[in-house]
């Protein structure tokens, strides 16, 4: 039982970083009023893939959450704490 305990907390150290990036690329979108769409054209990612992101149903690249952030006016930062 320990240590599947310890795998799954591992597994969820590991996911939370991903999940956090997400929320803030879904905030950021919504927070300026714009559509999925709106941000794929923007963007050049497809809109499909967007809505894949924000279900959390796809792990988006670093070069894919960068280029959302750069048609929204943003910067993506990385930290390692």
């Amino acid at each position: 039982m320990k240590d599947n305990n310890n795998e799954q907390i591992k597994k969820t150290r590991i996911i939370e970083p991903e999940f956090q990036a997400i929320l803030q690329l879904y905030e950021a979108r919504t927070d300026m009023g714009i559509t999925q769409k709106e941000l794929s054209q923007r963007s050049g990612v497809r809109q499909s893939n967007i809505s894949r992101i924000e279900r959390g149903t796809c792990s988006p690249t670093i070069r894919t959450l960068s280029e959302l952030a750069y048609a929204m006016g943003k910067k993506l930062e990385i930290k390692i704490k």
